[in-house]
């Protein structure tokens, strides 16, 4: 078996959390403040689209502050901004229902039992990655958990890909990456020479591309393509 590490997406792969307006929204709530979710669906994605690579590069705090501030603008919320959007950092995770996906942990633990390299590849901060690990019962579990601060770069780039591969010590054709994203997961890894399946659970994308609608039909995949 030439394939010696399986690396997966965590956010729409292995866990699923309430969407991030959601989440916005009770976060706000919380503090008496109320606003559409349409309205904080279209701030969400105003920030998405203003980000520059450069922001990337950015510390934890700065990244998110920066960030929330563009939403909280959007929103037409200026009264007690800073510390909006301090809060919505502070108490992101407490409000975002994180769960593993069926049979996420059984798949892991199979790979591990294959004798596999099992990592995270994120585009959240490290800091987000070991809070949501906590709440799922997965610290020390994975070989290598690489986020966006590992590098300045989120996926698709392929430095962050090939910081991960460095950090195990082995070749990109050695590498499997897992994801829920066309762009982001799929083309990003074998833009940097992994192989890669898209886990496409709702059977949606119609490009021609290795997917799987489960987490489970990946062993299934990986022992018949013989990787």
């Amino acid at each position: 078996m030439s394939l010696r590490a399986v690396l997966f997406d965590l956010g729409g792969t292995l866990i699923d959390t309430a969407s991030p307006p959601e989440i916005i929204r009770r976060i706000l709530r919380k503090y008496g403040i109320e606003r559409p979710l349409d309205r904080i669906e279209a701030a969400h994605r105003k920030a998405e689209e203003s980000f520059l690579l450069e922001d990337y590069k950015l510390p934890y705090y700065g990244f998110w502050i920066k960030w929330n501030k563009i939403i909280l603008d959007e929103l037409k919320i200026t009264e007690n901004s800073e510390f909006l959007a301090k809060v919505l950092v502070d108490e992101w995770w407490d409000n975002a229902d994180v769960r593993l996906y069926p049979n996420a942990r059984e798949v892991l633990a199979k790979l591990k039992e294959m004798g596999l390299k099992v990592g995270i590849i994120s585009n959240a901060f490290r800091k987000d990655i070991e809070e949501i690990l906590a709440r799922i019962n997965l610290i020390d579990f994975f070989d290598v958990e690489v986020g966006i601060d590992s590098v300045g770069r989120p996926k698709p780039h392929r430095e962050i890909f090939l910081y991960a591969l460095e950090e195990l010590g082995i070749k990109p054709s050695e590498a499997l990456f897992v994801g829920d994203s066309l762009e982001k997961d799929y083309l990003g890894a074998l833009n940097a020479g992994l192989k890669a399946v898209l886990l496409d659970r709702n059977n949606v994308v119609e490009e021609t591309v290795i997917k799987i609608r489960d987490l489970t039909e990946l062993l299934n995949l990986i022992k018949s393509d013989g990787y």
